[in-house]
């Protein structure tokens, strides 16, 4: 407890100095005060050490295991996750049918990945002879914000050509946002994407501009996308373009609430993605999660397999599956087993 305050002392005095640019001699002197009381508390539980004072020590040590075994894990899953994720081109050479048949409905495929196609997509693929109209890409991402504003909180973006129907979506969230039975995860992510599919439809003829911007609406607030694009004329193509959030603008009118039902006054284009995501969402979405087992090698040293095999297998058994976590119903969703050797 002593030596965790000592270090919560020494963070203290960096964020005074780096981020409240406080005065250095101020800095100095709160740093030292407290420095002075908690080393001289330190050394007298030091001289204890073999009077109990090892048992702190000992926990703390068991924890600090079980924290970097979860992040070293993690770490290699999400490594392997980005070695297999599947080449564009690969998805662009099958078609706007995909080699599969296309059935009515939307399928949202969750995945680590921000960029690229997950490993999942082949192995659904490869196993089941069909894939639903139109396929959205769920990437959540936890942010260091407390939290994050819900029309700021979806990011979206075209893979391939607009006849494959391919999106992917970037939720974010703060580490003070929760997910709770209530939040309509996924009726927020489908009325996102049709303000994303309209306003899309209505900056095609800016192809030719390095930037183009998509105004997006959600609830009461507008917020304004801006997509780095590449030299490439078809941009619809290039995945892996970067994606920048920027504050809501001031100077627009009041938003206007996204209807799937179609106006007169829209043009073609426009009503034919609206009318084509409205009869895709009511055939029904299906959530699409990855099951995932993973394995040490068989060439890995003792130690390796002992972390992954043993205390890695453990803790996922033990922690929350991601359909609780996102509260996803038992009847849309669909488990895809696979098997990763770390």
């Amino acid at each position: 407890m002593v030596l965790l305050m000592v270090v919560t002392t020494i963070l203290m005095g960096l964020v005074m100095l780096l981020v409240w640019r406080t005065n250095f001699i101020l800095t100095l002197l709160f740093t030292t005060v407290y420095l002075v009381v908690e080393l001289i508390l330190l050394s007298a539980m030091l001289f204890k050490f073999d009077q109990g004072g090892w048992a702190p020590l000992a926990i703390a040590a068991l924890f600090l295991l079980v924290m970097y075994t979860w992040y070293y894990g993690t770490l290699k899953k999400y490594e392997i996750e980005k070695q297999n994720k599947v080449p564009l081109s690969w998805i662009l050479g099958l078609g706007p049918s995909l080699g599969l048949v296309r059935v009515p409905g939307i399928g949202l495929i969750y995945s680590e990945l921000a960029h690229g196609v997950p490993s999942i997509f082949s192995h659904f693929m490869t196993h089941l002879p069909a894939i639903h109209s139109v396929v959205v890409f769920v990437c959540i991402k936890y942010l260091p914000v407390n939290r994050v504003p819900p029309s700021e909180r979806f990011l979206f973006r075209d893979i391939g050509p607009k006849e494959f129907h391919l999106y992917r979506c970037v939720a974010r969230y703060g580490y003070q946002d929760l997910h709770k039975k209530d939040d309509k995860l996924e009726e927020s992510l489908l009325d996102n994407l049709a303000h994303y599919i309209k306003d899309n439809s209505l900056s095609e003829g800016s192809t030719d501009s390095e930037e183009v911007e998509t105004p997006r609406v959600s609830g009461a607030s507008l917020t304004e996308l801006h997509f780095i694009k590449g030299s490439s004329n078809n941009d619809s193509i290039v995945e892996e373009g970067s994606m920048e959030m920027v504050s809501p603008s001031q100077s627009r009118n009041e938003c206007q609430h996204v209807r799937f039902g179609i106006e007169p006054e829209e043009s073609g284009s426009e009503s034919e993605g609206m009318i084509f995501l409205h009869q895709a969402r009511q055939s029904g979405v299906v959530h699409i999660l990855g099951d995932v087992i993973v394995k040490a090698k068989r060439d890995s040293n003792v130690v390796h397999k002992f972390i992954i095999d043993y205390v890695y297998s453990l803790l996922r058994r033990i922690c929350r599956e991601n359909s609780v976590i996102l509260n996803i119903p038992h009847e849309s969703l669909f488990n895809i087993g696979q098997v990763y050797y770390l």
